[in-house]
């Protein structure tokens, strides 16, 4: 749990919009208004941490885009968003709306 208290409120804010249902990098982007350049990395940074999951849609549901990789929030990511809504405390200002399931 050392790492989890530890996240950067940037780290924060992605895992907090991965949790209301944004789900896929450009969706956190546009959510967020933080660019790809903070956003991709992160993610990278947040599942080898193991606060995330990720897991490539299939070939058949992108013909006519790039795959998707979607991320979920692992115990362990849920936790440390518990955490950082403590440490930050403005962060439950910039909550987004959860998304709508299709």
């Amino acid at each position: 749990m050392g790492e989890a208290s530890r996240i950067s409120h940037t780290s924060a804010l992605i895992l907090q919009t991965i949790n209301a249902g944004y789900m896929y990098g450009f969706d956190v982007m546009e959510v967020t208004g933080l660019p790809s350049g903070t956003i991709y990395p992160a993610l990278r940074r947040l599942e080898k941490d193991t606060l995330i999951r990720g897991n490539w849609e299939d070939a058949k549901a992108a013909s006519d885009r790039p795959r998707r990789r979607y991320y979920r929030l692992t115990r362990q990511g849920k936790d440390a968003l518990m955490i950082a809504t403590k440490r930050y405390p403005l962060l439950a200002q910039l909550t987004p709306e959860e998304k709508a399931t299709r």
